[in-house]
């Protein structure tokens, strides 16, 4: 099985930037549809965004939609989440995920693996 560690995560401005990454071990990253998603105190986890096998599709949730761009470097065997023009209500956990299905996913239900969390905190 594989184990996925999330970084990156800190303090930043609103209108900044910040990259979050998620690094697997145990098994290969390019096995896996890999998600993000976040989970704010008091919310639901939500889902932000997918990235298939090959990295040739990606998905988005409509409240990161041209601010968020997720990629994979297979080599590196890690997924990153790169964040711009951030604002105050993206402040979560952001939480990477890996699913053993080959398509793209929203939900929470097809994804088997989870890391820990990495917090992302979005002044004004």
């Amino acid at each position: 099985q594989v184990q996925l560690v999330e970084s990156g995560g800190g303090l930043v401005q609103a209108g900044g930037s910040l990259r979050v990454s998620c690094a697997a071990s145990g098994r290969t990253i390019s096995s896996y549809t890999i998600g993000w998603f976040r989970q704010a105190p008091g919310n639901e986890r939500e889902f932000v965004a997918a990235i298939i096998r090959s990295g040739s599709t990606t998905r988005y949730a409509d409240s990161v939609k041209a601010r968020f761009t997720i990629s994979r470097d297979n080599a590196k065997n890690t997924v990153y989440l790169q964040m711009k023009s951030l604002k105050p209500e993206d402040t979560a956990v952001y939480y990477c995920a890996a699913s053993y299905y080959s398509g793209i996913y929203a939900s929470k239900s097809n994804y088997d693996y989870w890391g820990q969390g990495t917090q992302v905190t979005v002044s004004s």
